[in-house]
């Protein structure tokens, strides 16, 4: 889509394993889980096909309408789901850069594919702004949270209630049911999604 062969291979290699690993989520015992993760499966692949290099493979000019049709549908359907949580609302804005990307990309000209389009400079400005923060924000959420036990120095970090092993919260479920590898997951497509709007 946009920029050098081997950033296009790179960002199509991130968004496709991100894509695999939400597929594997979707087994999850826990139906708000499954829902989230089928979403971000699709947005994923979806992204992985969008950034494959112009010079590989050049779109027929029916499927950016497409792309634009499939995600404004998992835009709606985000949407509804965003009445029972708020984090649906990342997936809204998601399905609508996949959407707006799409539009550019059908009112730009063939060899603009390759180059780079020219989006709306406001839109795609919010849009980046959006992505930076999100990518920022739950960066520093991956990072683990320790207290210090005990007040002399060198004492060993003590994970806090619930985060440990052995800690009396929850059991964790199968790796899929983790919640920093879905974190870590929709990181990753907020990067992808940050590089594809960047030329734009």
């Amino acid at each position: 889509m946009h920029g050098p062969a081997s950033s296009g291979w790179l960002l199509v290699a991130l968004c496709a394993a991100t894509g695999a690993y939400c597929l594997l989520r979707m087994r999850s015992s826990v139906e708000e889980q499954r829902s989230a993760a089928g979403g971000e499966a699709l947005m994923g692949f979806g992204m992985a096909a969008m950034a494959v290099p112009a010079a590989v493979f050049t779109p027929p000019a029916w499927v950016w309408p497409g792309y634009a049709v499939v995600f404004g549908a998992a835009g709606l359907r985000a949407l509804w789901a965003a009445r029972s949580g708020r984090h649906h609302l990342h997936h809204l804005v998601g399905a609508a850069a996949m959407v707006y990307m799409a539009v550019v990309m059908a009112g730009s000209p063939a060899h603009a594919h390759a180059h780079g389009a020219s989006g709306t400079p406001v839109l795609t400005g919010a849009l980046l702004l959006y992505f930076t923060g999100y990518v920022l924000l739950t960066g520093v959420r991956l990072i683990p949270v320790v207290a210090v036990a005990g007040s002399g120095a060198g004492a060993p970090p003590v994970p806090l209630p619930g985060q440990g092993p052995g800690a009396d919260g929850p059991a964790p479920g199968g790796w899929g049911d983790r919640p920093e590898l879905a974190r870590a997951c929709r990181l990753s497509m907020a990067i992808g999604m940050l590089a594809m709007l960047l030329p734009l």
